[in-house]
């Protein structure tokens, strides 16, 4: 197509002149595609549109931007007008297809795209790789039929198109043949020996395998090949974002100063240079960029900013402007895009405050920041700092319900979490709750331990007076006497040493229920009864000994009162 479109220029005459102009724009905003710049790329494409609405290259390519843009209705409307009257436009049905695989419609787009292959005979490298890039990028599209046509192309006569064996590394990336890949990125360069797209993509096949000896090199290549290739200063920068030591925080500055020179403006760029900003300490210069950007974009600046300004005053210590910038962002940002650290930042914030009420506050943050997180090593973070500031601030009660939000959170929770969250309600005087967790829960599910019935005991006893007048915990305390014998029992029989572990616990429960059943029921039977069981496990238990003697002695007889003077 492209061939015989720049034949025609040859003939074409004054409106021939004016599709040079066109024809240029477009290979423009490809420039632009290219080098990842996409709102600049949507605006060649508008702009030419503008002028001449049919022109069916510059309608295919500001599809493809839209779609890389993440905007696949809007490709959808633009193709499906464009079809309307130019139905035959192997470009566009190729676009149409790459839209339909996108959409899980891939029946339609395999006929979109066999069609476009016949109306140009099998000989348009355009068509060709079009084809291939939609099966591709497309999520559910077919790498072996993207690589078949692309086969097809390079047996055109004359094949010398780089961009054909571009598409063919990205399939064979697709498929996980890295071999293949470089080999066909190779070729590319082969016809094109400064095309830095190519390299970059050498790159990122070597860094999925995280190796750094030739990711690195390929990428920093390609911008030598290029120096207005964005995407492998973006990498550059990235590797050393996350990996630097503070000898490499001037290559990060560069890498990012050179990606943001070759990018369009935008939000992201501008989060980027916040960011490192703050990375490298530089909180004074942060808070001051976020603001200016804040200032000069006003309703339309990203909410983050203001997530990063709170931040920055929050590090800085200025807690009016932490607070009064986080409060802006929730207000603004759409709240499917909070993420878990948003919360944990205002809980920061929050925790600082002096009124116990907005200290209180910054736990429910945690609890939200912990419910919404869905990786382990997050939630145990964020729990481990809302348990600092629970014990910094005395607060026993958020311990306990930050114990109830973690138990929840696991799959597979442990007797460590449940006792965890039983001893939280226990130490924050929650005694029912830790009732029905260790009572309810611990015995059932850890039967062969002892915690369970210990703590369930200690509960009870605990919502009870302080000489268990009501006797709460009699049925616990004979309970656990019960499974402390027999646990010892169990273990003597093995031959254990330690079967008389938990005989200082049956001790204690059966001289509780003694001293229940003499001092409030005035049963002394019932009382000898339990004193006798100590003596049961501790024959020489000296104060069992006294106590039975003391409560079986015969109470004494009333004196006889003498008769008056003068009676028989």
């Amino acid at each position: 197509m492209k061939n015989k479109m720049r034949i025609s220029l040859l003939v074409a005459g004054f409106a021939g002149l004016c599709n040079v102009v066109f024809a240029q724009s477009v290979d423009q905003g490809k420039k632009f595609l290219y080098y990842q710049r996409y709102k600049s790329a949507k605006d060649v494409f508008d702009k030419i549109l503008a002028s001449n609405p049919n022109n069916i290259e510059a309608i295919y390519w500001d599809g493809q931007v839209m779609l890389a843009s993440k905007d696949s209705v809007g490709a959808q409307d633009l193709y499906s007008k464009a079809l309307q009257t130019n139905g035959n436009a192997p470009l566009l049905l190729a676009g149409m297809g790459n839209v339909e695989l996108r959409m899980g419609k891939a029946s339609d787009a395999r006929a979109h795209f066999e069609t476009a292959i016949s109306l140009s005979k099998g000989k348009d490298i355009d068509v060709l790789n079009a084809v291939a890039q939609a099966n591709v990028d497309a999520k559910t599209g077919d790498a072996s039929y993207a690589i078949e046509k692309l086969n097809l192309a390079t047996q055109i006569k004359k094949f010398n198109d780089a961009t054909t064996y571009v598409l063919m590394g990205d399939a064979y990336h697709k498929m996980i043949d890295g071999g293949n890949a470089v080999q066909s990125y190779n070729k590319a360069l082969g016809i094109d020996p400064k095309l830095a797209e190519a390299e970059f993509k050498i790159g990122m096949i070597y860094l999925t395998q995280n190796n750094k000896e030739f990711f690195l090199p390929a990428f920093q290549k390609a911008v030598e090949l290029d120096p207005a290739y964005a995407p492998a200063y973006y990498q550059i920068f990235y590797y050393y974002y996350n990996h630097w030591n503070s000898d490499d925080v001037p290559k990060a500055s560069d890498a990012l100063n050179k990606y943001i020179a070759n990018s369009d403006p935008g939000a992201y760029p501008d989060q980027l240079a916040t960011d490192f900003l703050i990375v490298t300490g530089k909180f004074a210069d942060a808070k001051a960029k976020a603001q200016s950007l804040i200032s000069a974009q006003g309703d339309k600046a990203d909410p983050g900013m203001y997530r990063r300004v709170a931040y920055c005053c929050d590090t800085l210590g200025d807690a009016a402007c932490a607070t009064q910038n986080i409060a802006t962002y929730f207000t603004k940002q759409d709240p499917a895009a909070v993420v878990p650290r948003d919360y944990i930042l205002r809980a920061s914030i929050e925790g600082k405050a002096t009124d116990s009420v907005t200290q209180g506050l910054a736990f429910a943050d945690f609890a939200m920041a912990i419910q919404k997180d869905t990786l382990p090593e997050d939630k145990a973070s964020f729990t481990a700092q809302a348990s600092a500031l629970a014990k910094k601030l005395g607060n026993k009660k958020a311990v306990a319900d930050l114990a109830a939000i973690v138990y929840a959170s696991k799959k597979s929770p442990t007797n460590s979490d449940l006792y965890a969250w039983g001893i939280a309600n226990y130490q924050a005087g929650q005694f029912k709750t830790a009732d029905s967790i260790f009572c309810g829960m611990y015995e059932t599910q850890y039967p062969t331990e002892i915690y369970g019935f210990l703590w369930c005991m200690k509960s009870k006893q605990a919502e009870d007076d302080s000489v268990g007048s009501q006797g709460i915990a009699l049925d616990a305390e004979m309970k656990m006497a019960e499974v402390s014998r027999a646990m010892d029992s169990t273990a003597k029989i093995a031959g254990s040493p330690d079967s008389i572990k938990y005989k200082h616990y049956i001790i204690d429960c059966y001289s509780r229920l003694a001293f229940y059943y003499n001092n409030t029921k005035n049963d002394k039977a019932n009382a000898i009864l339990w004193l006798q069981k100590i003596l049961e496990v501790d024959p020489t238990n000296a104060d069992a000994i006294k106590y039975i003697a003391l409560l079986s002695r015969p109470a004494r007889q009333a004196a006889a009162k003498p008769k008056p003077a003068g009676t028989k």
